[in-house]
Formats: C-alpha cells, sequence, structure tokens
C-alpha cells in the first residue's frame, strides 16, 4: 500500500468509513464512524481507499524517508559498519609466523582474526580521511598532502586483497598515469 496523506477516507469492513487523522512513522491513525479512533498499521490489507486526499499537508516523514536520514547521519559519522566478506578459501583458515630462529616458536593466527583488523585498519583511514577533508582549519593544500599519505597506505595494503571476497572492498593506492 502507499502512502496516504491525513484526510484521505478509507473503508474498513469492521469499522465503515473513516478519515486519517494522524500520519506516524508504521501506522494511521483514523475516526471510523463505528468505532471512533483507531490506530491501523499501515500494511494492514482491510483499509480501501475511498477518496484521497486533495493535496494535503504532509507533516511527518515515510518509514522509508527515516530510513534514508538514519542512514545518512550515520553514515557521515562513520557509525555504520560496512559487512566485508573475506574470500570462501580463507573461511577457518589460520595464518603461521615462522621466524627464522628455529629456537624461536611459530605463531599461528586464525585467518577471520587478521582479516577483521585489516578491515578495522581499513575504516579509520576511511575516518581519518573524512575528518581531514571536513576539517576547517587546515588548507587545501594541507588536505591534499595528507590525503597522499592515506592514499600511500592504502597502496601498502594492496598485499592483503587477496583475502578480500569482493573487489569493491580492495584497497586501492595511487593509480598511475
Amino acid at each position: 500500500m502507499t502512502e496516504l496523506s491525513i484526510g484521505t477516507r478509507v473503508e474498513h469492513p469492521r469499522y465503515g468509513e473513516g478519515i486519517i487523522s494522524k500520519d506516524k512513522i508504521t501506522s494511521y491513525e483514523i475516526f471510523f464512524e463505528k468505532g471512533g479512533k483507531i490506530e491501523m498499521t499501515k500494511s494492514n490489507p482491510d483499509l480501501e481507499v475511498l477518496e484521497e486526499a486533495a493535496s494535503a499537508p504532509k507533516n511527518s516523514l515515510t518509514l522509508k524517508e527515516i530510513e534514508k536520514v538514519l542512514e545518512y547521519v550515520l553514515d557521515k559519522h562513520s557509525m555504520l559498519q560496512e559487512v566485508v566478506p573475506m574470500g570462501e578459501k580463507w573461511n577457518g583458515g589460520t595464518m603461521l609466523l615462522q621466524p627464522a630462529n628455529p629456537n624461536l616458536q611459530s605463531k599461528e593466527i586464525p585467518i577471520e582474526t587478521f582479516f577483521h583488523k585489516i578491515v578495522m585498519v581499513r575504516d579509520r583511514l576511511r575516518v581519518l580521511e573524512q575528518n581531514i577533508n571536513s576539517n576547517e582549519k587546515l588548507t587545501d593544500d594541507e588536505k591534499v598532502d595528507l590525503q597522499q599519505y592515506i592514499t600511500r597506505a592504502y597502496g601498502s595494503l594492496t598485499t592483503f586483497n587477496i583475502l578480500f571476497s569482493e573487489k569493491e572492498h580492495y584497497f586501492v593506492g595511487q593509480k598511475t598515469k
């Protein structure tokens, strides 16, 4: 069902005709002839539109609009945690760090743990990048200089691209012309 505006006339099999008086996030408040004021979910299949409200003022956001706003704000403040899949061939694998000195003990690390750390480094570099770009005290030249360091850091991490499932998550360093 599409979003209905305040003032829209509806019909319900049990309550009869009604008029939408409030548009909430997931429900409508409707005044019915037979039932009085009743709140119904927006997805109620029993509601039938009799007459759309004539350009009624929209005084609330739809759930989709709220989701879009929340996503924007969380992304702006780097609070969205993107799920980055690791390549399937690495699932359950371990990474062995073997010292050159045979008297020293080797270290095994689950690849998932190492991969998670790599993704965290990438996410923190992105936050740093956003903070640089939004910093009002830095000049444009200073921002460009700092961005170049971040780009070089990404380039240093390209070795670990082999762990990622999808190329869109790869580290990308400075592109050659």
